[in-house]
């Protein structure tokens, strides 16, 4: 059984998490004080962690931080009220691997986690293949009509990263954190020309995309087919 640390200290918020997980069929143990979640979660005994930010006696980004230079690669989605891009993308830099923000839909958060612990277990074809497309992990190579197809390295991660949350609505800083990082100086618009660029690469009609579609005003999702090879 997939074990799911909570760390929240609101007692309202970690009931309804422990509650709807469990029924999904998650074992789940929850933590309100991050001082002590610091040590529950490097004993290696957990799947992933949901973890928040404002705690007492640690934050969720210190928690996390500490646990990266620990060694500990139990994957981490970070649950926050904040919504200014930059604290989102610090997630990312203290190695969080994702984020939903507060207030919720539980059905997102459960999407979300699916997502991330398939990524942990490395639940990836070697080649994915969508219409007349193949993306080949191995080679770092797209090849349309069994032609290869030149793409940058951003290109390449960016739509590793649609590939890897496919069906799950992405929003711009989300994609920022994840393939280009904190550090780097990018706005939404650079991010809009990337999916631009791709949807020339991967699309039969790049003007009515068929897979990588936008969702106006928040960001893109990639109607993949639900069956990889």
């Amino acid at each position: 059984m997939t074990r799911i640390l909570v760390v929240e200290d609101e007692p309202g918020i970690a009931f309804g998490l422990e509650t709807d997980l469990t029924m999904e069929g998650y074992e789940v143990a929850v933590e309100p004080n991050g001082a002590a979640a610091v040590e529950r979660s490097g004993n290696g005994n957990f799947d992933l962690i949901l973890l928040d930010i404002m705690l007492p006696g640690k934050d969720g980004f210190e928690i996390c931080r500490e646990l990266r230079r620990a060694g500990v690669r139990t994957p981490v989605i970070i649950l926050t009220a904040r919504t200014h891009e930059t604290e989102k993308l610090l997630g990312f830099d203290v190695g969080a691997d994702d984020y939903v923000t507060k207030p919720f839909s539980h059905r997102e958060l459960r999407a979300r986690i699916k997502a991330v612990l398939r990524r942990a277990a490395g639940d990836m074809p070697e080649t994915y293949r969508f219409g007349g497309v193949e993306v080949d992990f191995t080679r770092g190579e797209l090849r349309a009509g069994g032609q290869p197809v030149e793409t940058t390295q951003l290109e390449f991660k960016m739509l590793t990263v649609f590939i890897r949350n496919q069906v799950l609505l992405l929003r711009r800083d989300r994609i920022l954190g994840w393939v280009w990082g904190l550090g780097a100086h990018v706005t939404d618009r650079v991010v809009d020309n990337h999916v631009l660029t791709l949807r020339r690469k991967i699309e039969p009609d790049p003007q009515r995309p068929r897979y990588l579609v936008s969702v106006r005003g928040t960001g893109y999702r990639f109607d993949g087919p639900q069956t990889e090879s």
